[in-house]
Formats: C-alpha cells, structure tokens, sequence
C-alpha cells in the first residue's frame, strides 16, 4: 500500500509534511510522528513541518512548526496528512514541491496529491502512519512513537468510539514497546484547568435543539473572543459537550469566526459526512466538518441534519 510513497522518500533529499488547518492531536501527532520516522530512518535528508499551531497540544513534543521559504519547495517531496480536502490544508505551498504524496483515514473527496493512499479502515491518521512504518520496515523511536500515540488516543476518544478495532490496539501495542510514558498524555489530554471546566458548563447551558432533537449550539464571534480562548477549544473542544444526552443522535457545533462560520458535526448513528461535503467539508461517516458563510447557511445544514430524524419518526 505505501511502496510509491516509500519510493519517493528514498528519492528526494528534502521531505515537507502537511496537515489540515487548526490541527487535533491526529493531525500533530501523524505529523511529528511521521518527521522523526524519516530522520531516525534517513537522517541524511532535509524534514521539515509546516502548518499553523495549536496552543491546546502545545504539550506535545517538539510540536513546534518551521517557518521556511518558498524556495525550499523546489526539488521537494511534500506529504499531505490526514486531510480530506485541498482547502482544509495548512500552507497550500505544498503544490509547489516536485512531487506530492497524501495518507488519509477520511472518506475521499478529492485527489490532491500524485500519490494517494487512503484508508477509512483506521480509527487515525496516527494509526495508517504506524502501519507505513511497520510494512514499509522502518524503525519508531519513542519520540516518534510517543507522538503516534497520541493522535490515536484523541481520534478514537481513548479507544472507545466505534472506529476502534482489533487493529487499532494491535498498533498501539506496537507503539507502546518504545516505553514511553503515557501519564502526560493523559494528564495533558483531560485534566483541565477551572477556567476550562467553567466554560464547558457555559456551553452546555447554550444548547438548543430542533423540533426533531439535532442538539445545536451557536456562538457568535464577538462571543467567542469573549471566552478568551482559542477557536480550537471553542469549536472542536465544546461539541461533545452534547455527545451524551440521550435521545439525541446527532449534534453540531458553529462557531463564528473571521474565516467563516466553524462548524462540527457528530453522530452516533448516522452517516453526517455527505451533509459536510454538501458544504465544502468533510472528515468521518459520524464525525465530519466544514466552514461555512454565515448563520443562515448555518440554519440550513441544521434542516439537512433534521431529514436524518424526520426519516426515523415517518
């Protein structure tokens, strides 16, 4: 499965990774898993990350980005990961390079590099990287897997959403024979600060729900630079803030933002990613997202998620 990209690695002097914009733990944890795969493997080449930051896995090591120049895209092989969407990259400078390469766990959208492996088989990116270096015989050492590690624990929500198989702790149990510890990941991941813990409880007190029990919530952008924290946290942090009520299958997050509106779509039940794509986004069967123009397109998708239960009551 990944002969052609491990082919082009061996090729190019100079390797970029890429990740979606406001990255997750899969998102950081694929990437700077993958760049120490490459210099533990082959520490003659040039690796470099690239991509905006993301203050609530600053704990992650060596998280830090490069800040590089245009030029160094020339003669390059730049790797795309865990990534749907050509406009859900962080740097679009990646087509630049000589030759592009992308390793998805996602539904496929789109072709956006020369060579592409995606498999929706893996609960992580973290999870399709760990299985690159096992079949492609290159070793992990406890940075890379310690890195590797954490994107899985965040993508399958500590190894209990569906996603998670056999195989997932198969892998994991690979990665864990580095003997990192896994303390800090967890203390990082969900001991959290009063002031966190506080804003999760004024987000639950904002949900709303339609007449065919889509539990929303909205937050406009003067709100959300109010809160004081980061439109990670805010969006992605808070949407399962609805993910245990009961009777409620599907639930969404909007976040308003200078970009757009952020939204964050779960289910339990239904397959929410074709509404996503509907709107430029994308991701997972039951966890999907997408940027959007404003409130009413907002209010739009919510009446594209009620059909879901409209089919269930008829």
């Amino acid at each position: 499965m990944f002969e052609k990209i491990l082919k082009e690695i061996q090729n190019h002097n100079r390797i970029i990774i890429h990740r979606h914009t406001n990255p997750d733990g899969d998102a950081l944890g694929s990437q700077i898993g993958l760049k120490y795969i490459l210099k533990d493997n082959f520490p003659d080449k040039e690796i470099y990350v690239v991509g905006d930051v993301s203050k609530r896995y600053g704990f992650m090591e060596d998280g830090g980005m490069d800040e590089i120049d245009d030029s160094l895209y020339e003669g390059a092989m730049a790797i795309v990961l865990d990534t749907s969407a050509s406009g859900l990259i962080s740097d679009d400078r990646y087509k630049k390079a000589a030759v592009t390469a992308r390793m998805d766990h996602h539904i496929f959208c789109e072709k956006i590099a020369d060579i592409e492996v995606t498999d929706t088989s893996y609960e992580s990116c973290c999870g399709l990287v760990t299985e690159f270096a096992l079949e492609s015989g290159l070793k992990l050492s406890p940075v890379s897997a310690k890195a590797l590690f954490t994107g899985m624990v965040t993508d399958s929500g500590r190894f209990r959403y569906d996603s998670t198989t056999s195989n997932t702790f198969r892998l994991a149990s690979e990665l864990m024979k580095q003997r990192f510890d896994t303390s800090d990941i967890y203390a990082n991941l969900y001991a959290d600060d009063f002031k966190y813990i506080r804003l999760r409880a004024q987000f639950v007190m904002k949900i709303q729900f339609t007449d065919y029990r889509v539990a929303y919530i909205y937050t406009d952008r003067a709100e959300a630079e109010s809160y004081g924290f980061d439109t990670f946290t805010i969006s992605r942090g808070m949407v399962n803030t609805m993910g245990d009520i009961r009777g409620v299958d599907i639930w969404v997050n909007f976040t308003e933002t200078e970009a757009g509106v952020l939204t964050e779509i779960r289910s339990n039940k239904f397959n929410i990613n074709p509404v996503a794509v509907k709107y430029g986004g994308g991701g997972h069967a039951k966890a999907s997202g997408a940027t959007l123009k404003d409130r009413d397109e907002a209010m739009a998708m919510l009446d594209d998620l009620n059909a879901f239960n409209k089919t269930e009551e008829n």
